[in-house]
């Protein structure tokens, strides 16, 4: 699996087409989209490039490979016109030794999220009662993250792709599976130019 990981797109049309032509360069197979899609939000300007139903339409060549999560600037109108289906509070995806739970991160608070975070979430569910979380996807701070919190849970923020914070630049995240003697890896990237910021592996260690 090779994942685009996007987040708080906010309505710009052309931060989404720039983000998902990395899916294309980079031969990637699934789309994680972590909220905040089509909606700019009453605390935020206008992105460049604002223009919802472009991003709806550069998305739609996608809808069967995305994972999807809802944001707090997610409304329902906007919902109805995402032709792909949206979990409202999280979704997990299980790959090989890893466990992905993606959430828009107004809920379940990253710093102090801990591994065993299904046993309460889904009790008695065969396929995910105790199983550890690895990694913690989130968007909503508009902040890049790739490090592990308090409870050894590697929080993944891929920041904003149109309206980024604390002075970074709109940015993007990826998600390797491992391959052969190649761990399962995350790294985060410049929205301008796909070069990388930071990355981690599985175990994890800087790289």
């Amino acid at each position: 699996m090779k994942a685009l990981i996007l987040s708080d797109i906010h309505g710009s049309a052309i931060a989404a087409r720039q983000a998902l032509s990395f899916y294309e360069k980079w031969n990637c197979d699934r789309i994680f989209l972590l909220g905040d899609t089509l909606y700019h939000g009453p605390r935020n300007p206008l992105p460049a490039g604002h223009g919802p139903m472009g991003v709806v339409e550069a998305l739609l060549p996608y809808r069967d490979i995305i994972t999807a999560v809802r944001g707090n600037c997610d409304a329902d109108v906007d919902l109805m016109m995402l032709e792909f289906p949206i979990q409202d509070e999280y979704a997990v995806v299980k790959d090989d030794n890893a466990t992905l739970f993606l959430s828009h991160g107004h809920i379940f608070m990253p710093e102090c999220f801990p591994a065993d975070a299904l046993h309460t979430l889904s009790p008695g569910d065969p396929e995910l009662d105790g199983i550890p979380v690895n990694a913690y996807l989130y968007g909503h701070t508009h902040i890049w993250k790739l490090e592990k919190n308090f409870k050894d849970v590697l929080l993944v923020n891929p920041g904003s792709t149109s309206l980024p914070k604390g002075g970074n630049p709109p940015t993007f995240g990826l998600y390797e599976s491992a391959n052969g003697a190649s761990p399962a890896r995350f790294s985060i990237h410049k929205l301008d130019d796909g070069s990388e910021i930071k990355s981690v592996v599985f175990p994890i260690t800087s790289c």
